[in-house]
């Protein structure tokens, strides 16, 4: 097991990331205990479990899901579970945040088309076996939307402290590099593999993985309670 545990950060260098992301998030949990963001450090530790038992089911036989050898590998299912909870985790904290009522409206509209994208998807894909990637699309959309309403917020909202201070700007910075491309590139992965693997974009995607969790960890060092929103 420990070998496997070494081989699995020596082939994703990102995932030690979520271990620190979290070390750090719980050192600091003071600053934002009583924030929408209270959550965060169960949701990182999420993360990196399910990185783990991904990993696993794809390359030990004690942790496969199916006993029928051609899909004894697959381990979709638990990343297509892990981004309906993101996702939802996401919108659940701009929900909280944003202020005015046109913008949770829009909020609230961009949500129900996620979640009836994901029911839809389910109709034409199996989750068990394939990402719900068209889905996950709309669902960064949503989320895009959401940050941008943030900053719109951020932007003409008086503050004594500078946005460096806040954690939530950290963390959407983050978001929004991340979902810019994400469901572009896993688009690309199922429907274009050859455009996908020429253009090595599985690098660029767990590059971009490190900068939004380079992003959260920076975050959670600068962010100061009174500076949150």
């Amino acid at each position: 097991m420990s070998q496997e545990l070494l081989n699995l950060f020596k082939e994703n260098y990102y995932i030690p990331l979520y271990l620190l992301a979290w070390v750090v998030a719980v050192v600091r949990y003071r600053s934002y205990f009583d924030t929408a963001l209270k959550y965060f450090p169960i949701f990182i530790i999420y993360t990196f479990f399910t990185e783990l038992l991904g990993y696993f089911i794809k390359h030990s036989d004690e942790f496969q899901f199916f006993s029928d050898e051609r899909y004894a590998w697959h381990n979709v299912i638990i990343y297509n579970i892990y981004s309906i909870v993101s996702f939802s985790f996401f919108y659940y904290i701009y929900w909280n945040v944003l202020k005015k009522a046109a913008h949770k409206k829009w909020l609230k509209y961009g949500i129900i088309i996620s979640l009836l994208s994901y029911v839809v998807s389910l109709f034409f894909q199996n989750p068990f076996h394939k990402s719900l990637y068209y889905a996950d699309l709309v669902a960064s959309i949503t989320l895009i939307l959401a940050i941008i309403l943030y900053f719109k917020e951020k932007g003409i909202e008086e503050s004594a402290f500078s946005l460096k201070y806040s954690l939530l700007f950290w963390i959407s910075l983050g978001l929004l590099i991340f979902h810019i491309f994400f469901p572009f590139i896993f688009i690309a992965a199922f429907d274009a593999p050859v455009f996908y693997y020429e253009y090595n974009l599985h690098q660029l995607l767990l590059i971009l993985i490190a900068i939004m969790y380079l992003l959260f960890i920076l975050g959670f060092l600068m962010g100061q309670r009174r500076a949150f929103r």
